[in-house]
């Protein structure tokens, strides 16, 4: 068996090991540890970030009620992240949908922007394209670092957009960013464990938006208020 593949996930397989019932036991408690490490991160950050991500959800909340729209992006995994929140705000389990598009959706946009301007720029000339002094920029990225990341966070703020950006280790750039109004820091080192926990910050923010959300906002997914 070839350790390969999955030897920076499992480093326990030996790639000499044949026997099945061992393989198959360190796998379920390995799978298991993990599931328990997720759990504690999970109910740690949410606790710690629960008056953070209530700020959040109200600001957001008022800039949707004046007709905003939010802007979600990310590199990579931070990617589907994005695409999954606009979808959340869009068409939501309960309450009320929201306008919201994912800047990593339209693949001709993001290369041509990647080979005729450079991929620094993916996020920042799509906001300039569609966004305004109303609107939202949520922003997902493991490392807090991404130089396209911060350089849309940046022309955000320029263009008086509220800004959030959900970020691990120690928020990094992100963090430290005057650009990032609201950054939900997950303390850990572990991409993986990162991710799944960004999945439940969105989660409680988007909760937070609708308990937010004035009775009569009426805002629908297609677009702006009339």
């Amino acid at each position: 068996m070839s350790s390969e593949p999955t030897g920076f996930l499992y480093p326990f397989i030996d790639a000499e090991e044949r026997d099945a019932g061992v393989l198959m036991r360190d796998l379920v408690m390995s799978a298991q540890a993990k599931m328990r490490e997720s759990a504690s991160l999970r109910a740690a950050t949410l606790a710690r970030c629960a008056e953070q991500v209530e700020r959040a959800g109200a600001a957001v909340a008022e800039r949707f009620s004046r007709g905003g729209r939010l802007f979600s992006f990310g590199n990579g995994g931070s990617a589907t992240d994005a695409q999954g929140t606009a979808e959340l705000f869009r068409h939501p389990p309960y309450g009320t949908p929201l306008p919201a598009l994912s800047l990593v959706d339209d693949q001709a946009v993001l290369t041509a922007l990647s080979n005729d301007v450079g991929f620094e720029l993916v996020f920042l000339r799509q906001l300039i394209a569609h966004a305004d002094e109303h609107d939202v920029a949520v922003g997902f990225s493991t490392s807090g670092d991404s130089a396209n990341m911060l350089a849309a966070f940046e022309e955000a703020a320029h263009r008086g957009l509220l800004t959030v950006g959900l970020c691990g280790y120690e928020g990094s750039g992100m963090a430290t960013s005057a650009a990032v109004q609201h950054c939900l820091v997950v303390r850990s080192e572990s991409v993986h464990r990162i991710q799944e926990v960004q999945d439940a910050l969105t989660l409680a923010l988007w909760g937070s938006v609708q308990r937010h959300l004035p009775a009569h906002a009426g805002v629908g997914a297609s677009g702006r208020r009339s």
